[in-house]
């Protein structure tokens, strides 16, 4: 197997950050206040503030051709980060196979707050990933619920995020392989906001807070969490070729 697209123990970690980048090109006001660049460019900035030299952040939008998302690009990729919202039926199902199969061949994916209707993530769930939701800007409250996991070293418990879209129960997902954190809102809903699974070689961290509407991608906590989702998703192994057995029938009874 070619080792050149493989990372290595001392590189960089090779992070890709994916926007749909709707709300900011049609000049969504409230969209522009937070996030005049694009919601992916301000993602990157929190990862290239708290991990310095250790990653390489590139980004990609739903507009490019391919989406941004060529077989070169996720060949260099070490971890997908995923933000889209009212798009999800316009990516190309080629683009979305070529995403899973890289997943399963062990690139790593975050997946971020509206991101549980893409295809993308259904098709890795397995489910409709369906939720309850309400948008009146409410305080939300995120709590740490496994303290020795990766993803929650150095932060705070609870987050405290004084506005967001509420993410309610009862949430269509498979039981998750690590529950990192719940989140709880001003009307009494509670939400399982920080999930991970494990699918073929990949790692998925799902991180609900982000709603376009707020700042929350500005939240020191938040950047907090999404630098130690990426260390903690990306690959562990060489990243495999998905083939079919290579293997003659009765190889084995030579």
């Amino acid at each position: 197997m070619s080792t050149e697209n493989q990372p290595t123990a001392s590189a960089p970690l090779r992070v890709t950050v994916w926007n749909e980048f709707q709300h900011e090109t049609r000049g969504d006001e409230r969209v522009l206040a937070h996030y005049p660049d694009g919601i992916h460019t301000v993602v990157a900035d929190g990862l290239r503030e708290v991990l310095g030299d250790a990653v390489q952040v590139r980004t990609a939008t739903q507009p490019e051709p391919e989406h941004g998302l060529t077989e070169e690009v996720l060949a260099g990729t070490d971890v997908l980060m995923w933000w889209g919202h009212i798009r999800h039926a316009e990516v190309e199902d080629e683009v979305v196979e070529r995403v899973l199969r890289h997943v399963h061949a062990g690139m790593g994916i975050v997946v971020l707050h509206s991101g549980h209707y893409s295809k993308v993530f259904t098709r890795l769930m397995g489910s409709t990933c369906s939720l309850r939701w309400r948008n009146e800007g409410e305080r939300e409250l995120v709590w740490t619920i496994d303290e020795t996991h990766p993803i929650a070293e150095g932060v705070p418990n609870p987050i405290q995020i004084p506005q967001q879209e509420m993410y309610g129960e009862p949430f269509d997902i498979p039981a998750p392989h690590e529950l990192v954190f719940v989140s709880s809102f001003a009307g009494g809903e509670v939400f399982r906001s920080g999930v991970t699974y494990r699918r073929g070689r990949g790692r998925v961290f799902y991180f609900s807070p982000g709603d376009q509407e707020y700042p929350v991608y500005h939240h020191p906590d938040v950047r907090r969490v999404l630098a130690n989702g990426v260390r903690w998703a990306r690959p562990r192994h060489e990243r495999r070729t998905l083939t079919a057995d290579p293997h003659p029938l009765g190889w084995f009874e030579g």
